[in-house]
Parts: structure tokens; C-alpha cells; sequence
């Protein structure tokens, strides 16, 4: 059985793989999303696949959409938004390479978004600085 987390109203996670190397998720997303906090990963590579629906991102500024079977690549500290502005549900195969903490990101943002954690975001970035960093521009 996959684990899957919630980490938003209308975000989850399955996970589907998580080695070193990589961890692979399936992402769905309800429809009528905001975009997330600009953020980068600071030592992370990740690559996404539309496989249902489309994806609104935000690269340097720059919005554009992807359809089903797009795919795209964000480099590591490259500061960017994924989200789901359309009134369907979308599903998008995620991978981040290497993997480091980011599943422990996830599990512990899940925590925290559903109550079941007494962490604090303020805490959690600067313990998972090494994964998830919110943008300065």
C-alpha cells in the first residue's frame, strides 16, 4: 500500500518510489487553486508530468500552463510556483532528485496542516532549509 499525504486543502501526495536518488509522488490537485509561496530547493532537481488536468507555473516571473503529457524541469534554487487554477482535478508525476529530507518535509507539513503536529512553520523552514526555501525577490 502507497502512503499518501495531504498537505493542503485539496493537495495530496501519494507517494510512489523514495530511494536516495529520488523520490517519485503522484500529486492531485482539486481545481481552484492559488499558487503556493515562490519558494526553491536549494540542492534538488525536480520533474513534473501533467497526467491529468493542467498546471499553472511561475519561473523567474513567468507564467505559463502545462497540459496533459507536459513535462517540466526545475533546477535546483530556481525559484518557482506550481498550482491548479482550473476548475478540474489534476494529477502530476513529481519527482525530486536527489530525494534528501523531502519526504520528512512532506510527512511533517502534513502534520502540521491537519493539527496533528505542534511544529511551527517558522520552525520547520529553518529546520528544513536544506529542501524547501521560500523566495527573497
Amino acid at each position: 500500500m502507497f502512503e499518501e499525504l495531504e498537505i493542503g486543502p485539496g493537495h495530496k501526495l501519494r507517494v510512489l518510489a523514495c530511494s536516495q536518488e529520488v523520490l517519485e509522488l503522484e500529486a492531485t490537485y482539486a481545481g481552484g487553486g492559488a499558487p503556493p509561496p515562490a519558494h526553491l530547493h536549494p540542492s534538488q532537481d525536480e520533474h513534473f508530468e501533467v497526467l491529468q488536468g493542467e498546471m499553472r507555473i511561475r519561473i523567474g516571473g513567468e507564467d505559463s500552463t502545462l497540459a496533459v503529457r507536459e513535462q517540466l524541469d526545475v533546477p535546483r534554487e530556481t525559484v518557482h510556483q506550481m498550482w491548479n487554477e482550473s476548475d478540474n482535478v489534476a494529477v502530476v508525476n513529481w519527482k525530486t532528485m536527489p530525494a534528501g529530507r523531502t519526504l520528512s518535509w512532506f510527512r511533517e507539513l502534513a502534520a502540521l496542516l491537519g493539527g496533528e503536529s505542534q511544529a511551527d512553520g517558522a520552525r520547520m523552514l529553518a529546520e528544513y532549509s536544506d529542501v524547501f526555501r521560500l523566495a527573497t525577490e
